[in-house]
């Protein structure tokens, strides 16, 4: 049968899907618009599990603070290439995938991929944007926080590293805070204060300490102290509060926020694209 252009705009605007895609679904279907619609999402499926195996290296960070600071969301969301990460549409869902996440308070990918959204899954509104881009989309993270004191967040130019920090009370300067969540992107600590720093890692650094002592010809007494002090170096290294404040490394950050009145860091998440440590 013949389709009219005004048809195919229509279901294109209904679908985003691409004209020539739209035109064949309307055909196929003899012009009915809801089975267009289901063949261009079968569509979609059968190209998400093609493309299944794809390396989805590329996309994007979101993050979400409420206006209060008591509640955060962040989203990683990956795709094949930058040009799709870069593209409206995606952005836009990727927003869209965020606000959910926020509103509805879920704290992993596979409670979003579960949650219905405008009558489907949202893991099948990501098979509708594989149909449409004819790309591998995944939503690799998910976070979603609430807090007695202050969340703060950061997305750097780019959208490929987001920080989320949790402050112990009201911070009065965001620019402070947002210092502190900088300084979290650039130099990527593994925790806020030595007890956060998981006891396997200290282990090792010991170790390699001891053995890199030994290996100079130093006694195993004197090697058991050093290693002690190299221990502290690495502390300051990948502690948060005791890391060099990158703004004026004559501060730790534990100092830089005393000096402006603003409360210490309770936690903080650092979502970097394709990382999911």
């Amino acid at each position: 049968m013949s389709i009219s252009a005004k048809d195919v705009k229509e279901l294109r605007e209904q679908t985003g899907a691409g004209m020539m895609d739209c035109k064949k679904a309307l055909q196929e279907a003899d012009g009915d618009f809801e089975k267009a619609t289901e063949i261009l999402r079968k569509k979609g499926q059968k190209l998400s599990e093609k493309r299944a195996d794809r390396e989805a290296n590329q996309g994007l960070i979101v993050t979400r603070v409420s206006d209060d600071g008591s509640k955060a969301a962040a989203l990683e969301i990956n795709c094949e290439t930058d040009f799709v990460a870069r593209n409206d549409d995606f952005q836009n869902r990727a927003q869209q995938f965020l606000d959910i996440v926020f509103e509805n308070q879920i704290e992993s990918v596979d409670e979003l991929l579960e949650t219905e959204h405008d009558g489907l899954s949202i893991a099948d509104h990501v098979k509708d944007m594989v149909g449409k881009i004819g790309e591998k989309i995944k939503i690799n993270r998910v976070v979603y926080a609430e807090t007695d004191g202050f969340f703060i967040s950061y997305i750097h130019p780019g959208n490929q590293l987001g920080v989320l920090v949790e402050f112990e009370d009201d911070v009065e300067d965001p620019e402070v805070g947002k210092d502190v969540a900088m300084q979290i992107a650039a130099m990527n600590p593994l925790a806020v204060t030595r007890d956060g720093v998981d006891s396997s890692i200290v282990e090792k650094e010991l170790e390699i300490a001891k053995d890199q002592l030994l290996e100079e010809g130093k006694s195993e007494e004197i090697a058991e102290k050093a290693s002690q002090g190299k221990l502290r170096r690495f502390y300051e290294e990948r502690v948060l509060l005791e890391q060099k404040f990158v703004k004026d490394n004559s501060l730790s950050v534990k100092e830089y926020l005393k000096n402006n009145d603003t409360p210490l860091v309770k936690s903080f998440h650092r979502l970097q694209l394709g990382d999911d440590s």
